[in-house]
């Protein structure tokens, strides 16, 4: 295989991980004890059956997925059952997932004060992003627009809907979501963090946010409300080359 053609696998492979419904079609695979089909993977990952059979021949073509036909017995198209080409590491998890939850393990501290780290480190994560334009949003749901575009290119799904004076982001699909079910205090901190660095960039009027982790197996839920001063909650201090006043 020539050095073009080996680029061109990395790069169908890369693309196809770059959707976090194929990432979670592929964990539910790595997970199971035996074959699944497109309406059992559909069904435990939320999707439609249609948009569950795209994904999978995506997968399948990236060489991420084999299947195979079995006969039901009965007349008509032979059941399909798909499974991953590799468990990956232990436990179903990619290199990257174990590297990050033995990272967070291994963060000092108790509780809060793990919980306060990260939502610095999720601060200093959000400077890191291609900055948009600087433009002041005039009102929260301007701002909250912004943040939503934020997480849907960080591949968490959202969706922003209104909820009486509130605002609300449903993060449908979370990328780091194996490493935050063990480590919520670490990775739900960090996502609480690149929120609130969001609001700031587009100096957003002032508001109380929250962020509330798998409220559904597949679904968070981050709320931007409103408050008449600026919030008397957690400040955090900014560290070095953060970019900005937090």
């Amino acid at each position: 295989m020539s050095n073009d053609d080996r680029a061109d696998v990395r790069s169908q492979t890369h693309g196809a991980l770059a959707v976090a419904s194929r990432l979670r079609l592929l964990d539910a695979l790595r997970a199971a004890d035996d074959p699944l089909d497109v309406r059992e993977l559909a069904a435990a990952c939320g999707l439609h059956v249609t948009t569950a059979r795209f994904h999978l021949d995506v997968l399948t073509d990236a060489g991420l997925v084999t299947s195979r036909a079995v006969q039901s017995g009965t007349r008509g198209r032979p059941r399909r059952l798909y499974l991953p080409a590799s468990r990956a590491v232990a436990g179903g998890q990619t290199g990257y997932e174990l590297l990050s939850g033995i990272l967070a393990a291994r963060w000092a501290g108790d509780s809060e004060q793990r919980a306060r780290r990260a939502e610095q480190a999720g601060w200093d994560w959000a400077g890191h992003q291609e900055p948009g334009p600087a433009v002041p949003a005039a009102t929260l749901a301007e701002a909250a627009v912004h943040v939503n575009a934020l997480f849907a290119e960080l591949g968490f799904e959202p969706d922003l809907v209104r909820d009486g004076d509130s605002l609300e982001i449903r993060l449908h699909a979370c990328p780091f979501r194996a490493v935050a079910i063990k480590h919520p205090d670490v990775v739900c901190s960090m996502h609480r963090g690149l929120l609130r660095r969001a609001l700031a960039d587009v100096d957003a009027p002032p508001a109380a946010v929250s962020l509330q982790p798998f409220v559904q197996p597949h679904l968070c839920l981050a709320r931007i409300t409103p408050v008449t001063a600026p919030s008397p909650g957690r400040q955090i201090p900014p560290s070095t080359g953060s970019g900005g006043k937090p």
